[in-house]
């Protein structure tokens, strides 16, 4: 069976094909990032650090998180690639006020993923257990993964991402096991 493509059929074709192909998916843009010198700093927990990373990257690379992440991006109008780099962090981050942080976005093209501190995690595995803090965990960075994207478009407007990180998130995990004890870890209700 021979099927004859008229010619413009083929451009059209052929221009979708340029699109994908030069139109990264955001979880191609994802990816873990140590620097060497807070290695150092943090040897006797680095394998945790490693291990959380690992674990976060997978989380955010998850197909129905990326299906919902490009769903959100299409209802706010963020153009996809406007964002090059999202990295997962495998330290923690400090503000100068000593709190943690979940994520960062920097020139609205970079997206920073931060871990909690590895004593944080300790913590919350002796109160909650191993299974919901690694609930905690893939769902902290995945709402931060949000909370960044939604700063591309509302960059100064902490409290209108606030409140949309927290809509769109509890949209995610709406049937999920545990939906409103985890909400609460996250968003301190």
């Amino acid at each position: 069976m021979h099927v004859t493509i008229a010619n413009s059929q083929m451009k059209k074709v052929k221009m979708h094909m340029l699109v994908e192909i030069h139109r990264p998916k955001t979880s191609g843009k994802i990816r873990k990032v140590a620097h060497p010198q807070k290695v150092a700093k943090s040897f006797e927990n680095f394998r945790f650090y490693i291990k959380y990373a690992g674990f976060v990257l997978r989380a955010l690379r998850n197909p129905r998180f990326q299906k919902f992440l490009k769903w959100i991006m299409r209802r706010e109008e963020i153009e996809e690639n406007i964002v090059k780099d999202v990295q997962v962090r495998v330290f923690p981050f400090r503000k100068e006020n000593g709190n943690g942080l979940a994520g960062r976005c920097k020139n609205k093209s970079r997206i920073f993923i931060y871990p909690k501190r590895f004593e944080s995690c300790q913590k919350l595995t002796r109160k909650y257990g191993k299974d919901k803090t690694l609930s905690y965990i893939e769902y902290r960075a995945q709402a931060a993964l949000i909370h960044e994207f939604l700063h591309v478009k509302y960059a100064s407007d902490e409290e209108k991402v606030r409140k949309l990180t927290k809509k769109y998130f509890n949209m995610f995990i709406e049937n999920s096991e545990n939906t409103h004890a985890i909400s609460r870890m996250l968003f301190r209700e």
